[in-house]
């Protein structure tokens, strides 16, 4: 039959038949992936929450962790687990006040961009600009580093640097009036995580406003969501009736946790010094992936939270081909998963006794907060974890426990001195007469040390009014050690003294050292 003899009829069967088969065409690629994970998948994995809670509490002896879950702007999971303090009966509820230590940082994201959204502050602005105590080794960076630049941490501040000085007692201002003296890494080219760095703009953020941090956060944040039982003040947090204690492993053959210490982060406030319950905590996710809005009403402007939510800094290149790479927001670690979706998480860890996490996928719609109060071992990491990779695949796919307690442990380890104290050389040098280490000594970065006698021992004093004594122990010649107590300290560490004609003249305390700083002068 030739084209021309088929019927009208036919023409139209033919077409409809291909306007039926072909697929619309989008206009352009998605944004966003489609939704993967449905309501029957979150609640299984819902359901598997005690289980894994009570698993890790068995086998670690966690002395209390509290977790929500949040699904499309409903609170589906809430639970406490366990005690505040061991050896006392108050239990873990969904009320109890936690510290967040860097779980701190993407909240304080939320109550930056609050500001943001409402013109107050731009992101791109010089944080010296509301924050003249602002200075590092660099003019140049100190008269330019930005919001963005130091809440990323791209501004070229190395590691941590300033905590040790929080260690030995000082304060935000006096550590923030040392921080010229630090060697800076490229700015904006260099990602290295830094406390004070990122504290420097939060309180830039609350002087642009006239008030405190703890003050702006109520404001913005805490107030506007319900948080009741949240604050930014260390007094706050230990003042509260309902509040988890940090707890330090004392035993680790036997599982036993002490509440020997508390973590007291009130210098670095935005970065680490919020603490929160998990019903805050729901509800400030809610706000999350619910772009800004809290039950009708906006607490942050759309476009400003999701800048938070950006890569703004390269954090950890992958080192396997095809491997994906990791990037860092404002307070927001940014990645994605193994099916290609966004997820914006931070942990948080005290080594003096707190555990945090929460992870988003904002194209889910899903959030998991776990806090603990034990120090960093993997517990909340690993619950968040087991739950996620529960939730997309609906079992697990990887043995998290022992996973992440051998990154942890790793982690500790790397801390450590490679110099084994304990065991010192065979043909170990004798001391000097202890009188003649005796002396005071100074750093311009680290303030004064005193070495004293007591006891025809030699102890170390150093710290803001020296406030802290530390018994030192010969191990080779000069060198002597001792093991500190902080949050930044790991195991035994050098204290060596260098001579010269005959007399000791300088005295290097090694976990001090890490930037060459760490050298303290007689005088």
């Amino acid at each position: 039959m030739s084209v021309l003899a088929l019927s009208t009829s036919m023409l139209l069967a033919c077409s409809s038949a291909a306007d039926t088969e072909a697929p619309a065409l989008a206009e352009a690629p998605p944004q966003v992936p489609p939704a993967q994970i449905d309501r029957e998948a979150v609640d299984a994995a819902v359901g598997q929450l005690d289980g894994f809670v009570g698993d890790m509490m068995a086998n670690t002896g966690a002395p209390g962790i509290a977790v929500a879950v949040v699904y499309q702007d409903e609170v589906l999971y809430s639970k406490g687990f366990g005690v505040r303090k061991v050896g006392e009966p108050d239990l873990v509820d969904t009320s109890t006040m936690f510290q967040l230590a860097s779980v701190s940082k993407p909240v304080a994201s939320s109550v930056v961009a609050s500001l943001v959204g409402e013109g107050k502050i731009d992101w791109d602005d010089p944080v010296r600009q509301y924050e003249p105590g602002f200075s590092v080794a660099d003019p140049y960076v100190s008269e330019r580093a930005s919001f963005t630049d130091l809440m990323s941490h791209r501004s070229g501040l190395p590691d941590h640097a300033g905590d040790l000085l929080e260690d030995l007692g000082y304060s935000y201002d006096e550590i923030l009036a040392r921080l010229n003296q630090v060697p800076l890494e490229p700015f904006r080219d260099n990602y290295d995580y830094t406390n004070y760095g990122f504290s420097a703009a939060g309180v830039a953020a609350a002087k642009s406003q006239g008030t405190t941090w703890a003050d702006l956060s109520e404001q913005r944040i805490y107030e506007p969501l319900g948080m009741t039982n949240t604050t930014s003040s260390q007094q706050a947090w230990a003042s509260a009736p309902n509040h988890a204690y940090n707890h330090i492993l004392a035993d680790e053959d036997t599982n036993t946790w002490a509440a020997k210490y508390v973590s007291n982060p009130e210098g670095q406030a935005p970065a680490g010094a919020a603490a929160s319950s998990v019903d805050d905590m729901a509800k400030w996710m809610r706000m999350e992936l619910g772009g800004g809005e809290f039950e009708g009403t906006t607490v942050v402007e759309p476009e400003a939270l999701q800048f938070t939510h950006r890569a703004h800094a390269f954090a950890h290149p992958s080192t396997t081909p095809g491997a994906r790479d990791s990037f860092y927001g404002i307070g927001f670690n940014v990645g994605t998963d193994n099916q290609g979706r966004v997820e914006v998480s931070h942990a948080g860890a005290f080594a003096l006794g707190a555990s945090t996490d929460v992870v988003m996928l904002p194209s889910e719609q899903l959030g998991i907060v776990v806090l603990a109060n034990t120090a960093p071992i993997g517990v909340a990491e690993t619950i968040a974890a087991q739950f996620m990779d529960y939730a997309k695949n609906g079992e697990l796919t990887v043995d998290w426990a022992p996973f992440l307690a051998d990154i942890f442990a790793g982690i500790v380890e790397q801390g450590r001195s490679e110099t084994d104290y304990a065991n010192p050389p065979a043909s170990a040098a004798p001391a000097k007469p202890v009188d003649a280490y005796v002396g005071t000594y100074s750093s311009p970065f680290y303030g004064p040390a005193e070495v004293v006698e007591s006891g025809g021992e030699l102890v170390l004093k150093i710290g803001k009014n020296l406030q802290s004594s530390y018994p030192l122990t010969h191990f080779d010649g000069d060198t002597y050690w001792f093991e500190p107590v902080g949050e930044n300290s790991s195991g035994p560490t050098g204290a060596e003294f260098t001579v010269a004609a005959g007399a000791p003249t300088t005295l290097t305390v090694e976990y001090l050292d890490p930037l060459g700083l760490g050298t303290f002068t007689r005088s």
